[in-house]
């Protein structure tokens, strides 16, 4: 396995990855990315035609204009745009490549992937919240009927779909399923559509479920997946309703197994917020930075592109103060 040698490793290729590695480029700095998947690998998986909550200026890093033709700009934009960033600004990404650890190493780090081993004296961590679905952990959700994803409608037209969640994807999956010709019932644990669902779509799946044009459940769960029907408790008793395939979109939380091995700690608490200073984005390990949604913990609505894109500028400013040093 290869051995090379770096000023600063950043894990995560994402919009805050890349945001990083602008700034580090920008100080002639040695940097290298670290992705496991493709470039702004969560934007790729994010359903086919999703739209922003954010205006395209507030998905801008480095003051880098986003031109959208939209009021507010949707995935294929924002893929183009992080791509066109990347792409002109040549920054040194490696893609397709997994870290699988992180150790302390004569004052800086041995981050070792499935491809290399790097020593650096710094390490950025901006891996996201996208790849580990919360589980349902119920019985039958291992059905290859069940996905935790959404990517487009049409596979699921006159089809019998069960919706979980109520959030801004649960919400869209199904507006979209049912105007695709499927048969869209709504598994919702809360009492309404949640508040923080875009407020031009909130309207559109309250007049949905009123009209019946799309069934929802509230106060209700489902409590097993069978191959042709969901057993679902509700506050009038169990039901049993047909079903084709079921959709789960109930949220994603950080690796935190990847950042506890790395030596961070987290608060003793539901939120599970791991622990760094937010004057600085370091973590409780000296020289590892942590950046993006990932510093919220299992408060995944904390974060955002808009709000933490100033991690990178707030992280290579101390950086260059322990530099300077």
């Amino acid at each position: 396995m290869n051995t090379s040698n770096t000023d600063i490793i950043i894990i995560g290729a994402g919009p805050i990855g890349i945001a990083c590695a602008l700034e580090c480029k920008k100080r002639d700095w040695n940097y290298t990315v670290i992705e496991k998947g493709s470039l702004t690998n969560s934007l790729f998986n994010y359903p086919l035609n999703m739209t922003f909550f954010s205006t395209s200026e507030k998905l801008e890093i480095d003051d880098i204009p986003f031109i959208s033709n939209n009021p507010k700009p949707n995935r294929n934009e924002a893929l183009e745009y992080y791509r066109r960033v990347t792409t002109s600004n040549d920054l040194n990404i490696k893609l397709y490549e997994k870290v699988n650890s992180i150790q302390q190493n004569n004052g800086g780090f041995e981050v070792i992937t499935d491809a290399a081993t790097y020593n650096s004296k710094k390490v950025i961590i901006a891996t996201g919240f996208y790849d580990i679905p919360k589980l349902l952990n119920v019985p039958g959700e291992d059905l290859p009927t069940v996905s935790h994803y959404y990517k487009e409608a049409h596979p699921y037209t006159l089809q019998n779909i069960a919706v979980v969640g109520a959030s801004n994807s649960s919400v869209d999956a199904a507006l979209e399923i049912y105007r695709k010709g499927g048969h869209v019932t709504m598994i919702v644990r809360g009492d309404t559509i949640g508040e923080r669902v875009k407020y031009w779509v909130r309207p559109d799946i309250l007049n949905r479920i009123e009209e019946g044009s799309i069934k929802a459940y509230f106060n209700s769960e489902i409590k097993e997946i069978q191959p042709e029907t969901i057993i679902v408790k509700t506050p009038k008793g169990e039901i049993t309703i047909p079903n084709d395939y079921v959709i789960a979109l109930t949220g994603y939380r950080p690796n935190f197994e990847f950042l506890k091995q790395s030596g961070i700690t987290f608060s003793n608490d539901e939120k599970q917020k791991p622990s760094y200073n937010p004057e600085t984005m370091e973590s409780n390990v000296e020289g590892l930075y942590l950046a993006g949604v990932i510093c919220g913990g299992m408060e995944t609505h904390k974060w955002f592109i808009e709000n933490s894109r100033i991690h990178a500028k707030i992280i290579t400013n101390h950086i260059e103060t322990e530099l300077i040093k």
